[in-house]
């Protein structure tokens, strides 16, 4: 305690003169009365409590078991994280992607058995048993009982202390190798695995292949952790001022995103304005914002094991300069050259490649001696789904039901000006969909949430 009063008063002084250096406060966002992230929870459901689509779950382990033909598939849950150890600034429980896609659970320390022959999958869920002192402290969990059958939708629910001996009673029935996601897989879960006696291969491949075409309860939960983050965007650009610091326009962000009912950000805010804006992955975000400056702010919230990923660029004093406008509007323009060209069969490498084309050849002298394609060191974009940099092969051909980023930037650090605008597509049977164009991306409706004066 001692300790800690020493700091609080160390850091006072310099409170103060962050706070006296800030030429206006912070403008506070409305807490809505109905935010777009409400559910309706299942008390006896652990983690959020949000319900399982028991039918979306159950289609997913019978297209994973026709990819298979025959064998076993072991799928563990993710474990418990301590609370004094493990991820200081994020101490909820997020389940593993895998086990998530074939379940909706979101407990712990639980696994899944898929036993898989021509024309017939039995799952069996295994889960630890109820340890009503400990939910005192952590909450309640879904034991080995007949309403965790209701509730999962799979009807054979065991202990899993009974998992050895199942998996071996499997392993003598049913032919084939055993498949478990070996990415993610601790030494004990590979051990238990290996005394199957069976040759053990990566199911994670061939889950990510899966993930790569969403269905409507995937989109339906993309859909509102994009809403939820094209809020936070226009929050964003209705609040910045020359003299805020970067952290209070992030705090604009991600308050705007629980406000709103998200589980939490899909990865580290990035606001950098001025010459942060050229590093890529800055996420320090300490830095004061300038008049003059352009701030980029890529950031995307969760909800329902789903991430957005988002990135706005937009003038700290509320107009674009001419240099800037014509920058911006390059990127646009490619963006939505890209965007243009996508149609089922397409590949993201074609996409790409026809971006940083037309990149090139309208490039004139914006970007010096150099065409602006060169200053754009990333790809144009990106699967999205459970992860932000979802799985999936990107040789694979664009079809319906795939969400993916396109993101073109140009960054020119010796001005400190750099640019990107990334927004959610989905790929439909005709062509393409925006998902998060909500958050305005011209210039023109830009100034109208950022600009002041006259």
């Amino acid at each position: 305690m001692r300790y800690g009063r020493l700091v609080l008063l160390g850091c006072a002084s310099a409170l103060r003169a962050q706070v006296s250096v800030a030429p206006h406060a912070v403008t506070p966002f409305v807490v809505p009365a109905a935010p777009l992230g409400r559910w309706t929870p299942v008390p006896q459901l652990p983690g959020m409590g949000r319900p399982v689509d028991t039918a979306a779950v159950a289609a997913r382990r019978r297209a994973l078991a026709r990819r298979i033909a025959h064998g076993i598939v072991l799928i563990p849950a993710a474990h418990e994280r301590s609370l004094e150890r493990d991820h200081i600034q994020d101490n909820d429980f997020r389940q593993s992607n895998t086990f998530f896609y074939f379940t909706e659970l979101e407990t712990k320390g639980a696994w899944i058995l898929l036993s898989v022959v021509p024309e017939s999958t039995h799952a069996i869920l295994f889960l630890p048993a109820r340890d009503t002192a400990e939910e005192r402290w952590t909450g309640v969990e879904l034991g080995p009982e007949p309403l965790a059958a209701r509730l999962s939708g799979i009807p054979d629910v065991l202990p899993v202390d009974s998992l050895a001996a199942r998996l071996a009673d499997a392993a003598r029935r049913v032919p084939g190798d055993v498949y478990l996601p070996l990415a993610a897989a601790t030494a004990d879960e590979r051990r238990r695995v290996e005394e199957a006696g069976r040759a053990v291969r990566d199911v994670g491949p061939l889950v990510d292949s899966l993930r790569l075409v969403k269905d409507a309860d995937e989109l339906r939960r993309l859909r509102t952790a994009i809403d939820i983050t094209v809020l936070g965007h226009i929050a964003a650009m209705q609040a910045v001022r020359p003299g805020m610091w970067e952290y209070q326009l992030e705090a604009v962000v991600e308050g705007t995103f629980r406000a709103q009912g998200a589980d939490r950000v899909g990865y580290p805010s990035f606001v950098g304005g001025g010459t942060d804006a050229t590093t890529l992955h800055y996420d320090v975000d300490r830095r004061q914002l300038r008049d003059g400056e352009l701030v980029v702010i890529d950031a995307g919230a969760e909800w329902g094991q789903y991430t957005a990923d988002v990135t706005r660029t937009f003038p700290v004093s509320g107009r674009f300069t001419p240099r800037q406008k014509a920058i911006y509007d390059l990127v646009l323009a490619t963006q939505q050259v890209a965007f243009d060209a996508m149609r089922p069969g397409a590949r993201v490498r074609d996409l790409d490649r026809l971006a940083r084309a037309y990149m090139r050849a309208h490039s004139g002298t914006l970007c010096g001696a150099v065409t602006c394609d060169v200053t754009m060191i990333h790809g144009l974009g990106h699967w999205l789904g459970m992860d932000v940099h979802d799985g999936g092969d990107y040789r694979t051909p664009l079809a319906p039901g795939m969400v993916l980023t396109l993101e073109p930037g140009i960054y020119l650090p010796a001005e400190s000006l750099g640019v990107r605008i990334e927004d959610d597509v989905l790929v439909t049977a005709t062509g393409a969909e925006w998902l998060s164009d909500g958050a305005p991306r011209t210039t023109e409706a830009i100034e109208r949430l950022t600009a002041r004066g006259p």
